[in-house]
């Protein structure tokens, strides 16, 4: 039977991830308690003067910022800089207009402090900012259909997940070509599993656990260019979607390629995922 093998947790859009063995379901995606607060995954992004987000795309630099969580602050470390420490509870910041895609809503200002920090560590001026409680924003009702579905500064969706198998798939093709393989958090996934065939979890309707949770299956993964960024170091090399695309061109998104499945939460909220959990997968065609 599929299992979990690795859960991963993205405090700030596009900044690295951090490797969990357990995660609360919330209907936004992921969140981790620390005390008595609730963090939510991607619940804070970095955004320009202007009020548009940033990510590895253009910033690559951003994968080498480490994000950390204890004792009820978020810190963030990098090379070169001394590590910032943000209090989790401290909502106090003016908010400000921002704009992700096609969305714009309300965030919470960082302190100046945190603004000037990831500046200098990026080497262009930009803010932190956090999800506003009062803000909403969901994933496209074209592909939940009557579910909504709250996301975050999340691309579209509340989870993503993608499979071993997959990647393997992928990696012996560019081994084949003489290219190096890459590692799963090239595709920054919140959920991966294994024992499934390659690419099986693309016919999936819904992934199912014991405790009740259950997690539709709702859209392919489109790709782009960010799987060419090292997740440890931010440099930028040969991108895998090179490969993708002589095989992964998906009819579901008008050709675009993909790897992985975009999830969302119908059932099973507040309760939680753990590395090792077995997963029943409904199929379908």
């Amino acid at each position: 039977m599929p299992v979990i093998t690795d859960l991963w947790f993205y405090p700030i859009k596009s900044c690295a991830g951090i490797a969990v063995v357990q995660a609360q379901v919330a209907a936004s995606g992921l969140s981790l308690r620390q005390q008595d607060h609730t963090l939510y995954d991607r619940e804070w992004m970095l955004v320009d003067d202007k009020g548009q987000f940033l990510s590895q795309r253009d910033w690559p630099r951003m994968a080498s910022l480490r994000p950390g969580l204890l004792d009820g602050m978020l810190s963030v470390a990098a090379d070169g800089l001394p590590t910032l420490h943000l209090s989790l509870p401290d909502r106090s910041g003016a908010t400000v207009l921002v704009s992700i895609w096609d969305d714009t809503l309300l965030a919470r200002c960082a302190a100046p402090s945190a603004h000037a920090w990831f500046s200098r560590a990026l080497g262009v001026s930009c803010r932190l900012v956090r999800f506003d409680l009062a803000a909403q924003r969901y994933a496209s009702q074209k592909w939940t259909g009557a579910l909504l579905a709250p996301t975050r500064f999340a691309d579209g969706f509340p989870l993503l997940l993608t499979a071993r198998a997959s990647l393997a798939d992928l990696n012996q093709r560019a081994i084949a070509q003489g290219r190096a393989a890459v590692p799963m958090d090239r595709f920054r996934p919140n959920i991966v599993i294994d024992g499934l065939h390659a690419f099986e979890e693309d016919y999936a309707a819904a992934f199912e656990f014991a405790n009740g949770i259950c997690l539709p299956a709702v859209k392919p993964c489109s790709r782009c260019s960010m799987p060419a960024v090292d997740q440890a170091s931010g440099s930028v090399g040969p991108n895998p979607i090179d490969i993708l695309q002589s095989y992964r061109a998906n009819p579901v998104l008008n050709g675009e390629i993909s790897f992985g499945m975009n999830l969302i939460a119908s059932a099973g909220i507040g309760r939680t995922l753990r590395v090792g959990d077995a997963v029943e997968i409904p199929i379908a065609f």
